[in-house]
């Protein structure tokens, strides 16, 4: 049963979140992870109001796992890049740990080279 419940958890923050500005009073809603939070502002400053789309949830004791994809415009610096205006699409996995009714840690799991090839203004840059 608290599998499903987290699972519910997860699918309503994502609602919440995909699509919309991420500010740190909405993300303290759903997250008490430092390095969760982290993550949130330094991916919401370079793609302003990103979007989540997951494609499986694996959920079992504390734990939901996502296998998804993000889609962002590039209207941010982003590791030394100036704004490209460019749109970023790439998959990802996340596993969140649920505790006390909110995500208490964090493992992201995504190709940041990808993301910086897709962005890159001159590819041969790389």
């Amino acid at each position: 049963m608290v599998t499903i419940i987290n699972k519910k958890f997860v699918e309503e923050y994502w609602e919440a979140i995909s699509g919309k500005a991420k500010t740190p009073e909405l993300s303290n809603i759903y997250v008490s992870d430092p390095e969760l939070l982290g993550h949130i502002a330094f991916f919401e400053a370079a793609f302003p109001k990103y979007e989540l789309f997951a494609d499986d949830y694996i959920c079992e004791d504390d734990k939901v796992v996502v296998r998804a994809r993000f889609k962002g415009v590039h209207k941010g610096e982003l590791m030394g890049i100036p704004p490209t205006n460019k749109t970023v699409e790439f998959p990802f996995t996340i596993i969140y740990q649920i505790t006390d009714e909110k995500i208490s840690k964090s493992w992201l799991f995504a190709d940041m080279m990808e993301i910086k090839n897709q962005i890159r203004i001159n590819p041969s840059l790389n």
